[in-house]
Formats: C-alpha cells, sequence, structure tokens
C-alpha cells in the first residue's frame, strides 16, 4: 500500500496562529489600479460609486486607444492579435498594458494619448505555444523613488523598464531583460514555453510563472518551475520546483523516479499576493500529459495545487491538493481571490480558488487551512492498462458547486422528445460518469471540460458584503485516448482527436451553458445565479419548443466590482443579431440594471479607475484585424 502525503499540509511558525487582527481587504485603493486584478489578492473590486444603477445608461465612449499590434499586424498577416485580452494597470493617471505581440504601452488615464510605447520584437521568435499570441497583463512596482514596469513575453523574456519613459532597465539582468529559458532544470526550447500572464511583485521581488505547451510527444517536458528575481537587479533568489526534485517534500508522491522528466506543472495564469504577510499564492496546472498518467504514478505534488510560498525566500509555507495524479487537465485557472471575511464569530483572512471543476476551494490564507471541512470521497477508477487513478479526490462541503458536474440521462437536452432520443444515442457513444470519471479508449464524457466551469477571468469580490461573483461555462468534452505513433512519441497514451456533438447543432447537456453565480462567502451558500446571454433560444424555437427563456452560452469578459454595481462584457449573439454589451447588474440579485451597447466586442476582464474626477471602465476590444483598449465614462459636464 503506498503511503499518502496528507491532504493538508501548513508548515508555518508558531506566531502565525496568533496573526496581528484582521486588516480589511479593500480592492483598488485611491482610485487607482495598481495590479491586473485591482489589488494583489485579485478582487477586482474598487470602491467607485460615481457610476450607478441610476445613471449607468448614460455611459459613453470617453477614448479608444489602438493598438501598437495594428500597424506590426498589417505588415505581416501570420501575426494575429485575436488573444488581445490585457488588462491595464492604473498608476498617477497612467495606465499600463502589454499587447498580444509583447509590446507595452504607456496611456494617459484620461484622454487615452499614447506616452510611450516598446517594442521588444517579441513576436519575431514565432508564434508562441499553446493559445499564441495571447496575453494578460504587467506589473507595476515603486520603492518610492523609482517606479517600473515588468512585462513578461511570448518569447519567454522579463523585461524591466522605467515607467516615465518606458527606457529599458540597464542593470536589469543585461540589458535590461533575462532569459527565462535560461537557467531551469531543464531546456525549455522557445516553441514549448512562454509566459502569457504578468509577473507579481511582492516586496523587492518579482515572480514569474510561464505556459508550457499542452501537446506534448514526449514525457520528458520543460519544467514549470516557479522563480523570483530582485526587482532592482534582476539577479535570481529563488527557485520553488513544482515537480518536488529529490529531498524536497512531496518527491515521493512520483513514482518510479517520473520526477525526473515530468514538466508542464506550470502557473500559467495569474497569481496573488498579501503584501502584509510577504506570501505569494500559486494556482499550479497539470504535469505532463494532461489525461495520462501511467508514466507518472503518484498523487504528483504540486500539481494542480494552490501553493503559499514565502515571497522572500521561495519557502512552502502550505499547500493543498485540488487533483490527486490529474487525469482531466483540470489545472487551476485562475488568481486565488483574497478576502476578509467573518465566518461564525471567526474572523479569518481567506483566501478563495475557483476551479474548472466548478468548486471554490475556500482557506484560511495564513494558515491553509480549510475554512469548511473538504472530504476525501471515493472516485471511479481507470480502466486504461498502466494507469492508476487515486482512489479518492477532494470535495469541498462548502460552497456548493457553481456548475453542474458529471454526465447522466437526467443532464441531457430535452426541449422535445426528438432532441432528447437524439441526445440518449450520443450519449451511449461514451463512457461517462460522476465528476472524476476517467478518461478511457472508447471515449469517455467529462463535464465540465478542460474550459470549465471557471477559467482565466476568474472571481470578483465585494469586501462590503463577502460576495464572491463566478462567471462560469457549462461545455463537456469527450476524451479518448488512443496510442500515439512510437517513432514520434514514448508516451503509452495521449489523448485522441474526439469530438462531441449535442443534437441538431444544440449542445448536448440542458442549459444554461454559462452563468454568473454570487457566493457569500461568510456563510459559504449560493446567494443568486443568472445565465448569460440568449444562447442558442431562437433555434430552439425553431425546432417547435416553447420560448426557453434565456439559455446562458455566451462569450464573456471577468468582471469587475465597484461599490453600486458589478459590470461584464458579453460578446453578442449571432443568432439574435445582438451586437456586443457591457453589462451591469445588480449586485445583490443578479438583474441586469443597464446594458451598454457596445462598437467593439471586449475581449479582456474591464478594470475602473478615478482620474481628474471622472470614473472610467475600460477594457480590451479586439474586431477583425484591429485591438485596443475602450473606455467609457458618463458625459462631462458642458
Amino acid at each position: 500500500m503506498r503511503e499518502r502525503v496528507p491532504r493538508f499540509a501548513a508548515a508555518i511558525a508558531a506566531c502565525l496562529l496568533v496573526a496581528a487582527p484582521v486588516a480589511a481587504q479593500r480592492g483598488a485603493a485611491d482610485g487607482q489600479w495598481a495590479s491586473y486584478g485591482g489589488d494583489d489578492g485579485s478582487t477586482k473590486y474598487a470602491p467607485l460609486d460615481q457610476i450607478d444603477a441610476g445613471n449607468v445608461d448614460q455611459l459613453e465612449v470617453a477614448w479608444t486607444w489602438a493598438s501598437a499590434d495594428n500597424a506590426v499586424i498589417a505588415q505581416n498577416r501570420e501575426l494575429s492579435a485575436r488573444g488581445f485580452k490585457g488588462t491595464p494597470v492604473m498608476v498617477d493617471g497612467v495606465l499600463y498594458v502589454r499587447t498580444s505581440l509583447s509590446i507595452v504601452a504607456a496611456i494617459d488615464a484620461a484622454t487615452g494619448e499614447q506616452l510611450w510605447v516598446r517594442d521588444v520584437g517579441s513576436y519575431d521568435a514565432g508564434r508562441p505555444t499553446n493559445l499564441g499570441f495571447n496575453t494578460r497583463g504587467v506589473a507595476h512596482w515603486s520603492d518610492g523613488v523609482e517606479s517600473r514596469i515588468f512585462l513578461a513575453t511570448g518569447d519567454s523574456h522579463l523585461w524591466s523598464f522605467d515607467a516615465a519613459t518606458g527606457q529599458p532597465i540597464g542593470r536589469f539582468g543585461g540589458d535590461g531583460k533575462i532569459d527565462l529559458t535560461q537557467g531551469l532544470l531543464r531546456d525549455a526550447p522557445r516553441g514549448a514555453y512562454q509566459v502569457m500572464s504578468p509577473p507579481m511583485v511582492v516586496g523587492d521581488v518579482v515572480i514569474v510563472g510561464s505556459s508550457i505547451s499542452d501537446g506534448p510527444q514526449n514525457m520528458t517536458a520543460p519544467p514549470g518551475d516557479i522563480r523570483g528575481f530582485d526587482t532592482r537587479t534582476g539577479r535570481l533568489l529563488w527557485t520553488f520546483h513544482t515537480v518536488a526534485q529529490a529531498g524536497e517534500f512531496g518527491n515521493d508522491t512520483w513514482e518510479d523516479n517520473s520526477w525526473r522528466y515530468t514538466g508542464n506543472t506550470n502557473v500559467w495564469t495569474v497569481m496573488s499576493a498579501d503584501q502584509e504577510l510577504g506570501y505569494v499564492y500559486l494556482p499550479i496546472g497539470t504535469p505532463t500529459n494532461d489525461w495520462y498518467g501511467g508514466h507518472r504514478l503518484g498523487d504528483n505534488l504540486f500539481a494542480e495545487s494552490l501553493v503559499c510560498l514565502d515571497a522572500a525566500t521561495g519557502e512552502r509555507v502550505w499547500h493543498f491538493q485540488m487533483v490527486h495524479h490529474g487525469l482531466w487537465d483540470y489545472d487551476l485557472p485562475a488568481a486565488p481571490t483574497l478576502g476578509d471575511i467573518t465566518v461564525d464569530g471567526r474572523d479569518i483572512k481567506a483566501v478563495a480558488q475557483v476551479s474548472k471543476q466548478g468548486f471554490t476551494y475556500v482557506f484560511d490564507r495564513v494558515t491553509g487551512e480549510p475554512v469548511w471541512p473538504i472530504e476525501e470521497r471515493p472516485v471511479a477508477q481507470s480502466s486504461v492498462p498502466g494507469e492508476r487513478s487515486s482512489a479518492t479526490q477532494p470535495f469541498p462541503t462548502k460552497p456548493p458547486a457553481f456548475e453542474r458536474q458529471g454526465m447522466s440521462v437526467n443532464a441531457l437536452i430535452d426541449f422535445t422528445p426528438e432532441l432528447r432520443a437524439e441526445a440518449e444515442q450520443i450519449l451511449s457513444e461514451f463512457e461517462y460518469g460522476d465528476l472524476f470519471h476517467p478518461p478511457s479508449e472508447k471515449g469517455t464524457i467529462q463535464m465540465p471540460g478542460w474550459a470549465g466551469g471557471a477559467n482565466w477571468y476568474g472571481a470578483g469580490f465585494d469586501p462590503e458584503t463577502d460576495y464572491l461573483y463566478v462567471p462560469s461555462r457549462t461545455d463537456p468534452i469527450s476524451v479518448r485516448l488512443v496510442k500515439p505513433d512510437r517513432e514520434r512519441s514514448d508516451f503509452t497514451y495521449r489523448r485522441g482527436r474526439s469530438r462531441l456533438r449535442g443534437p441538431q447543432g444544440l449542445p448536448l447537456v440542458k442549459p444554461p451553458y454559462s452563468r454568473l453565480t454570487a457566493i457569500n462567502l461568510a456563510t459559504g451558500e449560493q446567494a443568486w445565479q443568472v445565465p448569460l446571454g440568449d444562447g442558442p433560444r431562437q433555434q430552439v424555437i425553431d425546432l417547435g419548443a416553447p420560448d426557453p427563456g434565456p439559455l446562458g452560452g455566451a462569450v464573456y469578459t471577468g468582471p469587475v466590482v465597484t461599490k453600486t454595481l458589478l459590470f461584464l462584457g458579453l460578446r453578442g449573439n449571432r443568432e439574435t443579431g445582438q451586437g456586443p454589451v457591457l453589462n451591469a447588474y445588480d449586485k445583490a440579485s443578479g438583474e441586469i440594471v443597464h446594458a451598454v451597447d457596445l462598437p467593439v466586442p471586449l475581449n479582456g476582464t474591464p478594470m475602473t479607475y478615478m482620474d481628474e474626477g471622472r470614473q472610467y471602465v475600460v477594457a480590451a476590444y479586439s474586431s477583425g484585424g484591429d485591438s485596443g483598449l475602450l473606455a467609457l465614462a458618463l458625459p462631462t459636464a458642458p
């Protein structure tokens, strides 16, 4: 019998158990938006109230900024900016943003005027792995004297720029940059390794993750190690091995020396931090490869775990593994959300991690202790030769799942008897079961699929009400394992081509197909849930069913929360002809207060700030070959 590492591990000094009184997390301070998620705790909250339910219908375009990518792409049609999902930071009246092509720009927050732009030529290395020319943002750091912008690029470099001029800081690394493919345990070819998300700065340490190819051909892959560099010089301060190496805690969860070659296990998404504690929180992904683990038996720490590190030293403080021996590509997809809550009379410095599975895991962020019990429950076992799936998986007892989990006949679409019969026939072609039903050679339906549940846009948190707002998608997929060509791959099994279709082009399962859920973190209960968009509503009517109402299924952005409203962008609906909108929601009920019609569809999660007495809501857009930033504000007085 194998010995299991405890599911919850907290390695902290006793003094931390009597921490200072809870200091409330209040989101972005002083009207600014200094971090990708507003604050370093990724609340996506700003205590602004100039735009409210009474005047949100007056929002108008204040300015637009055309991305520096546009001119480059016009000269080279092999490039693309469709992944422009950047959310700017705003510090002292200036926005800073990374474009899809890893160009960084500074923009006047009141006028949209470009102040400076720096093109480091990252795209000359070719299309980055996975999502290609994709982006999230940049990080800002200041010690009160110097002010810098940190840019991590698609060609795997970390740059430091003077925030005022855009000039590279020459004493940072070599001529202002560090090659992130160097200094790892193994080679990291640029074609298989990039950075999409912004670095996280804690104190005087800038911390960087990576995006590593999700389609590897071999068991040996680049490592997803997390590294901390000195903000002034770029000197490497520490490395945290996400695949525990010899002599390190968790190494025995990688059987048969699989720790020597297994890679990925990376943080491709956004990190969070508590500056007061000096802790950084790492949402870690799946190991190589996503769907078959016969060559990496064991629980595989620290894959699919939330890991808290001391940012000054890189030492592990605590961790929790959400998926043991992952076989579902259930990597942690979003920044953890930090909030201070009171539960049953206890003040708790909390961290909430939303997941692709549709769970919200809530912990004391000082100790790692779950706020509500998380139970290990038996799950179905793999029938694939060489595989040994985990006998149990962790299930939070609270909050309830915000997405449907697992597949059954009862989950199938049933607008008409004919649609239901066709859906049952499709279902019969696959294996299916509960949330953690393992992949198979026949093909297994997995729900949620690899796109979630929740994904990179994450959640928003209102510190006034303790509500966590989570947009999510109901998106089942099929996974069929096949034996690869032995001349091209040393895997025993890889994911084969498989497509999950629904009846008459509709989804296979019941709606809603995307939704917005409010969770009260003080009670662990769901407050409300609403569909996002109409989805295939008209198609269902055309097939002879009664009008089902909004079905969800829109392409959406992440949320931004203010003192008065919750904002979230929807890309539009071709079926109904509805164009892109920015919805303003009542935070208490989920009712749409107003849908702001937009001239372009939003790609990035919005942010908000005050400048010269005016509140702005800004988000990245992308339409055809054009991308940039769109700013909304109330009309100025005549």
